[in-house]
């Protein structure tokens, strides 16, 4: 039998998935499914009841659920509906003897992201699983970045904040700079627009002036808040601030 053990994914440690076999037959859950998927590098458990599964998402939430449709104590449609509203970063694979084409697209349109028809291989159900994971957590990395605030100044502009939330104290000349930068996040400043935030007379500036500002304020933020800030230099045109 595998071992499961947490590996390292572009540096950071993954723990095994989590997944709840909720079975009424007891031999195949116990026998066949949960040690076959504990062989492809699962973390897993087996349950009879809907009321176990209750328990279980109360006390350690699982990854995914695999789902058998006639419970003893609750109807499994239901279950996935429901399921499916309360815990909606919870994956759900209903895995059920129920073959009729109305039933698939009742179990998928009611909340399930997979149906398999029984008997199912323990290896495509593992496939199934692992494809799903896959996808929850593309979905939970889209919803991290969505909610991770972005750098924004702060303190009537004198305060460069990073996401982090770790503060940048900026000079006289760097908070126009970054102000006009960041006002325009996304577009190429030119140099000469850059240059007007520090002086009445741009066209006579010493641009390296401009490069060497900005190129010290970009290492002082990095130092500081160890995040890259993302400013680029336009060759012959500019910068731009791309978050």
């Amino acid at each position: 039998m595998a071992v499961i053990e947490e590996f390292a994914v572009n540096d950071l440690v993954v723990s095994p998935l989590r997944v709840a076999v909720l079975e009424v037959d007891a031999v195949l859950r116990e026998r066949i499914l949960v040690p076959r998927l504990r062989d492809h590098g699962f973390d897993v458990v087996g349950l009879g009841t809907a009321a176990a599964l209750e328990h279980l998402l109360v006390t350690h939430r699982p990854d995914i659920i695999v789902l058998d449709v006639g419970l003893p104590d609750a109807d499994g449609f239901e279950l996935a509906q429901s399921l499916r509203s309360r815990f909606p970063a919870v994956g759900v694979v209903m895995l059920t003897g129920r073959r009729s084409p109305q039933d698939q697209v009742r179990g998928l349109v009611g909340g399930a992201d997979a149906y398999l028809v029984k008997p199912a291989e323990p290896a495509l159900l593992a496939a199934t699983l692992h494809s799903l994971a896959r996808r929850l957590r593309r979905f939970d990395d889209r919803a991290a970045r969505a909610a991770e605030p972005g750098w924004r100044l702060d303190g009537n502009g004198w305060r460069l904040l990073a996401p982090c939330g770790q503060p940048v104290q900026l000079t006289r000349s760097e908070r126009p700079l970054l102000h006009c930068l960041m006002q325009h996040a996304g577009e190429v400043v030119g140099r000469e627009t850059l240059a007007a935030t520090l002086t009445a007379d741009p066209f006579s500036f010493d641009m390296h002036r401009l490069d060497s500002l900005i190129h010290r304020l970009r290492r002082k933020i990095a130092v500081a808040s160890r995040h890259p800030f993302p400013l680029s230099a336009v060759h012959g045109a500019g910068y731009v601030f791309a978050p």
